[in-house]
């Protein structure tokens, strides 16, 4: 990938990805987050800073597309925890740059700032960091083929999560 400067338009549609895939985890739709992403794509969130890979470290959360659709049954499932209590979402995105960008393809690398809010059995929990989208063009449409998701705390202990970040 080149670094170049990237087009208004092209600006736009990245942050309408993001914003949806936010307002998805938000109301929580998982049928359509997982839709924007590629069929090879992955999820992960390292449990160190600066962690190089996912398969050599432990990790909080490393899903391809099979966990993901493990976790979007099990989360919908008519006896799933998530049933009895509402899980209720806010992110906020912001910072959006785009870092990397291929010309011919139109795949580039995107990172941004998050605060996700999340409110569940009666306790509210606040996360933060950064979002590292690695996004390629299908069909015309940016899809995400990895999501890094790096917390500010990321080494401390985490309760379980209900819902992706």
């Amino acid at each position: 990938m080149t670094s170049l400067i990237t087009s208004v338009e092209t600006l736009r549609e990245i942050e309408q990805l993001l914003y949806r895939q936010a307002s998805y985890l938000d109301n929580p739709d998982l049928d359509s987050w997982m839709s924007l992403f590629t069929e090879d794509g992955t999820y992960w969130m390292p449990a160190q800073e600066n962690q190089p890979d996912p398969d050599m470290y432990l990790s909080h959360i490393y899903d391809d597309r099979v966990m993901m659709e493990i976790r979007r049954r099990n989360f919908i499932h008519p006896r799933a925890a998530s049933k009895e209590y509402k899980v209720r979402c806010s992110h906020i995105i912001s910072n959006i740059q785009v870092i990397e960008q291929d010309e011919d393809s139109g795949d580039c690398t995107v990172t941004s700032n998050f605060h996700a809010l999340v409110n569940y059995l009666g306790e509210q929990r606040m996360y933060g960091g950064t979002y590292t989208h690695q996004l390629a063009r299908v069909a015309g449409e940016l899809k995400i083929r990895r999501q890094r998701v790096d917390l500010i705390n990321c080494e401390e202990t985490q309760k379980s999560l209900i819902i992706y970040l």
